[in-house]
């Protein structure tokens, strides 16, 4: 039998969100190594990088949320991750570990554009407000004679 609590390990170290949805993940990953485990000619590590993936696309899509920002990385990662799987699922290790390192890799560009969208609309938020003060104290202080 394989090592599952190290590969569960990782999984969870890997989620940087509340604990409720570390827990939830926590879950889901430890159910898909147990259906992966089932896989007789594939390593443990590629089944610990499909769930690595796995987690990456669940945070991914906690970020993405309803916004558009990184909507369509976050689908390509989907895609990945279930292509993935469904090597696993025909003991293709190599297409399965290239199919995860890919969703992954969407994951984390869905992430970045919608964090980058956000601190965006942060700024603006900013550049807003100045700019409200700034009309504000001109229209307050006295002018010069």
């Amino acid at each position: 039998m394989r090592p599952l609590p190290d590969a569960l390990r990782n999984v969870y170290s890997r989620l940087t969100v509340t604990p409720v949805r570390k827990g939830v993940a926590l879950v889901v990953g430890m159910s898909i190594l147990v259906t992966l485990g089932a896989c007789s000619n594939v390593s443990a590590l590629t089944t610990e990088r499909v769930a690595q993936s796995d987690a990456s696309v669940q945070q991914a899509q906690q970020a993405v949320g309803r916004s558009e920002a990184g909507a369509v990385e976050l689908q390509q990662a989907k895609d990945k991750l279930n292509d993935a799987k469904a090597a696993l699922g025909k003991d293709r290790q190599q297409e399965a570990e290239r199919s995860a390192a890919q969703a992954h890799l969407y994951a984390e560009l869905a992430l970045a554009k919608a964090q980058s969208a956000n601190a965006r609309k942060a700024a603006d938020e900013v550049l807003a407000s100045l700019e409200t003060l700034r009309t504000e104290s001109e229209r307050t202080s006295p002018t010069q004679r």
